[in-house]
């Protein structure tokens, strides 16, 4: 196995790279050893300090194949502080996220606490890829955090030597799932709201087979099953529903099978994708324009106005309509662990991204739960057809259809080029570039580039070695037309920059 120890793989919203040249077990046993130390100097500027033997973390991993080796390293470096591990195994990345909220009894932990989650997973990456996302205190680790971390894991590594004739702690390991807790826990929470609804899931062979049908089941749908079984080769399709052809199997079963619903997840099940009863695919922002609409149209009447967090890569309809309905939108960078802290800091009760991370604070915890997302969506489905049996989710959606949209672009570029190439992006004279008048530009997150009558975006990826584009206009000729205008160029500038 390969064992050269970088940090390459550290990013802004957590550890992502291929396996094992970037990531592999040794990054993560000293990982493990400096995210402990993380927490522990926290502690003490918190003014609470501890030792490690006080402290419990949860542990989790996705369905990849390397992902048992790395958890079991990630471990053996969390132990070796004298800190324990509660290790829930198998389960999607919101069971993770879960353990720090859930009050757990003596069998888990004996009663304790739980202060941070370590889980092992590179999401919708393809499955050379594996990472860490890591939280603590009841939040994702931000940008600057993560660093920190970094940090602290290059000492543990550059200390090694000293450690050699020293015989560390080794803090206790509980094995136990939390499935059925968690699966109890929301199915008394929705009753059987499912009653009636015909659900097809999507699981891509990843970790939402594992939990959602059984959830959903007990909410009262009936439900079919596509790709349950873990396999970390993900032998039927990519885990990621925000690329459309992942979708077309769910698609076809349910206009076969006249469901209410399709729900996809992607590797990790913190991403939901949906398809409406006619086959149609809804895009992030249009799903989070759904879940805006129920939370408005609830809260209005008492006089509250709501605020949703979304990012920037999203429909300019989204944020028009929330605000034109009652509604306070606020757009930011896209990364769940931007829009977690934007959420925090604006009292948001519900936030998305064009890739399907939702958040949740209005009745759950605020972090990103596909398979609680589903049971929202189920919720809505339901609550419509008891006035309009004919009910299908476009109805919500009509406001959209005043726009054109391209689509989200994804454009192959070395990470090193991202910044260079965006930079000189950015010095153009963008009137002149796209033959139009220019609104606004908004830069908070790569570029925004407001029209008359429509808007182009570019960011660079977090996670892996593209541009993200999307583009949207009044017709379909603008649409394209900002389309190429913008991908010609950036691929000009890319051969002058490589």
């Amino acid at each position: 196995m390969q064992t050269t120890f970088t940090t390459k793989a550290y990013g802004k919203n957590d550890i992502r790279g291929l396996y094992p040249e970037e990531v592999n077990a040794e990054l993560f046993y000293y990982t493990g050893i400096g995210y402990v130390n993380w927490v522990l100097e926290n502690l003490r500027i918190q003014g609470s300090p501890k030792t490690a033997s006080d402290l419990y973390f949860s542990v989790c991993m996705d369905a990849r194949l390397h992902s048992p080796d790395l958890k079991k390293s990630l471990i053996s470096g969390v132990r070796s502080t004298g800190a324990n591990v509660l290790d829930i195994g198998l389960a999607p990345t919101p069971l993770g996220y879960y353990s720090e909220f859930a009050i757990l009894d003596k069998e888990f932990i004996g009663g304790g606490k739980i202060y941070g989650a370590l889980i092992v997973t590179a999401s919708h990456n393809p499955k050379e890829y594996n990472g860490l996302k890591m939280t603590f205190n009841k939040a994702s680790l931000n940008e600057a955090q993560i660093k920190e971390v970094k940090a602290k894991c290059e000492k543990a590594y550059a200390e090694k030597d000293k450690m050699i004739s020293y015989t560390p702690p080794v803090g206790h390991l509980v094995e136990k799932s939390l499935i059925p807790h968690y699966v109890d826990k929301l199915a008394s929470t929705f009753g059987k709201i499912g009653s009636g609804i015909k659900v097809v899931v999507d699981s891509a062979n990843a970790t939402g087979g594992i939990v959602a049908p059984e959830l959903y089941r007990a909410l009262g749908a009936e439900v079919i099953e596509l790709f349950s079984e873990p396999d970390g080769n993900f032998p039927n399709h990519h885990p990621n529903p925000s690329t459309l052809s992942t979708l077309e199997t769910l698609q076809k079963t349910v206009v076969e099978n006249k469901a209410d619903i399709g729900i996809a997840f992607d590797g990790d099940s913190d991403r939901i994708g949906a398809v409406t009863s006619d086959g149609s695919a809804i895009t992030g922002d249009k799903l989070l324009f759904i879940y805006a609409m129920d939370l408005i149209k609830e809260l209005a009447p008492r006089g509250e106005v709501p605020t949703v967090v979304s990012e920037v890569k999203c429909s300019q309809v989204l944020y028009d309509e929330i605000n034109a309905q009652g509604g306070n939108a606020v757009m930011y960078k896209t990364g769940h662990g931007y829009i977690k802290s934007k959420m925090k800091e604006t009292g948001a009760l519900l936030a998305g991204e064009m890739s399907g991370h939702t958040f949740f604070k209005d009745r759950y915890f605020g972090y990103d739960d596909a398979i609680y997302a589903g049971c929202r969506l189920i919720e809505i489905i339901a609550k419509n057809k008891t006035t309009n049996k004919d009910f299908n989710l476009l109805d919500v959606l009509k406001p959209f259809d005043r726009m054109a949209g391209g689509g989200e672009v994804r454009l192959h570029c070395p990470n090193e080029l991202k910044k260079p190439v965006l930079e000189e992006f950015a010095k153009l004279d963008m009137a002149k570039l796209f033959n139009e008048e220019i609104k606004d530009i908004i830069t908070i997150d790569g570029m925004r580039i407001i029209f008359n009558d429509g808007m182009a975006i570019i960011r660079q990826s977090n996670t892996e070695p593209v541009f993200t584009m999307g583009f949207e206009a009044t017709t379909q000729e603008k649409c394209d037309h900002y389309t190429k205008t913008m991908v010609d160029k950036i691929e000009e500038l890319k051969k002058l920059k490589a």
